[in-house]
């Protein structure tokens, strides 16, 4: 029994003994299949990386070969210009080179010239001395002697001339005197008492019927005084039907007297203190349709920063005309004009339209002082901090003052141009054909002259002169002539631009 126990023991123990060996070796062999699988993945991971880095290392590489192709494309492209800098330069230092060698053969040409002209003039002055020194010896006279005996003569002759040509005139005035004096009293009335004056100094107020008449005068003509005193219009209550006159220079004035008017007829109640109260809300009504029409004006001409008392006077010029044309309107035209004109001449058209708008503000002051419209608006223009250029081209425009700026001619032509283009004045056709045979009339009547065509509405005078009868010198001195015959006998809008052509013609014929 204990042997068989003994036995079993022995056989546990061997047995568990050759257990333990069997699984070491098991393990074993395990952990050597683990580290080897380990190796595996270690190298494939390794490898991946390496793939990843060589990836990564191509990438940099193509990014930095494409960056360095980009700088030699840029470089390139700058080496490209500088070369052509360099050989624009070189063609320009060979012409300034051909240029400055060209200056150098002028320079000894003319020196060698101007040596020749002193040696002629040397040679001239000699041979004059002595054509002097033999008309001396012939005449028995010195040159001073001989001078002053020419004087003396030629003085004498003119003397008898000019007494005979005074002469002359004397009697031709005399003759004419009358009947020159006739015409110019006529031609006087006429231009004062024009229709355009007529229309620019009266308003027409109509009426419903004549039963509003005797309201309006009121009881022994209290309301008609009252209405006369608070617009200082003159109000003509005639027999003309249906209708009141207005009359008065200030159309401002005018203007409220029709408003006025207009508000008592429509309401029926028609007394001195009701008067006074209408012409008073009326003034205000004005003064503001007249800030309203300045502010509108100005900022559709886009015109900016200008003085609130500029504006005003810009939107007062609504109710002011001159021969019949809107005085507003001319200014805005004048104003465009302006700075067409001084874009095309590379000047400042901002500064023109300013100048333009403002030229005639002198027309449309508060009070009136006895100064003229350029210069009054120049003044008003220097008041209100306008810059210098402008105010000299506003005082300027009808030159009396001195131009300084290149702002200021331009004023004048526009202002020309706007007020003498047809149809911007009240002229009656009649009179405006008859200005034109005039002006060409009074060019025909000079010696040498072959035809005269007057055009540009009159603003220009083409007068053509026969080449063998009148030279070059003379056709200058026709032009001047004939301007200030047309400044002294005619009257005329803006200026009147005198061209004297003379043309040679040579013709034959080839048998």
């Amino acid at each position: 029994m204990n042997m068989e126990i003994v036995i079993g023991i022995i056989s546990l123990l061997i047995g568990g003994g050759i257990a333990w060996y069997v699984s070491g070796k098991m393990a074993n062999s395990r952990a050597q299949k683990m580290l080897s699988d380990a190796e595996k993945d270690g190298d494939v991971i390794k490898k991946k990386k390496l793939l990843e880095a060589k990836e990564e290392i191509l990438a940099m590489k193509s990014e930095t070969e494409k960056q360095i192709a980009n700088r030699t494309a840029k470089i390139q492209n700058v080496e490209t210009r500088l070369k052509q800098r360099e050989l624009s330069l070189n063609q320009k230092q060979e012409e300034l080179n051909k240029k400055y060698t060209e200056l150098e053969e002028i320079k000894v040409n003319l020196s060698s010239q101007q040596e020749i002209l002193e040696k002629n003039n040397a040679e001239a002055e000699r041979l004059h001395r002595q054509s002097v020194e033999k008309l001396e010896t012939i005449s028995g006279l010195s040159a001073d002697d001989a001078k002053e005996r020419l004087v003396e003569s030629l003085k004498e002759e003119a003397k008898t001339e000019a007494q005979s040509y005074i002469n002359d005139i004397m009697e031709e005035a005399r003759m004419t005197a009358n009947k020159e004096a006739k015409r110019i009293v006529v031609q006087s009335i006429q231009r004062v008492a024009t229709e355009t004056s007529i229309e620019n100094s009266i308003t027409v107020f109509h009426i419903d019927s004549d039963e509003v008449k005797g309201r309006i005068i009121g009881r022994e003509g209290r309301n008609i005084r009252a209405l006369e005193a608070a617009t200082g219009v003159e109000i003509v209550v005639d027999d003309t039907p249906e209708a009141i006159v207005l009359s008065g220079f200030d159309p401002v004035r005018r203007e409220i007297a029709r408003l006025s008017l207009h508000q008592l007829v429509t309401d029926g109640r028609i007394h001195p203190a009701r008067i006074e109260e209408v012409v008073a809300k009326v003034k205000k009504q004005i003064e503001e349709e007249i800030v309203e029409i300045g502010k509108r004006t100005v900022i559709d001409l886009g015109v900016h920063g200008l003085h609130p008392e500029l504006i005003r006077l810009v939107g007062k010029m609504k109710y002011r005309s001159s021969y019949g044309q809107n005085l507003l309107q001319h200014s805005r035209e004048t104003a465009n004009l302006c700075a067409i004109m001084a874009a095309e001449l590379g000047l400042n058209p901002k500064k023109a339209k300013r100048a333009g708008l403002l030229h005639d503000i002198g027309k449309v002051p508060d009070d009136e002082p006895e100064l003229p419209h350029a210069l009054l608006g120049m003044k008003l223009a220097e008041k209100y901090k306008e810059k210098p250029d402008i105010c000299n081209a506003i005082g300027a425009h009808h030159d009396e003052v001195e131009m300084t700026t290149l702002l200021s001619p331009i004023v004048q032509v526009c202002d020309a141009i706007s007020g003498a283009r047809p149809g911007a004045r009240r002229e009656i056709v009649e009179a405006y054909i008859k200005r034109l045979n005039d002006l060409e009339k009074l060019a025909l009547s000079y010696p040498g002259v072959v035809k005269t065509y007057a055009i540009q509405a009159g603003r220009e005078l083409r007068v053509i002169v026969g080449a063998d009868k009148i030279d070059d010198q003379d056709t200058e001195k026709l032009s001047s002539e004939i301007a200030r015959k047309i400044q002294t006998e005619m009257t005329y809008p803006g200026q009147v631009k005198i061209t004297v052509i003379r043309e040679t013609r040579a013709v034959s014929f080839a048998k």
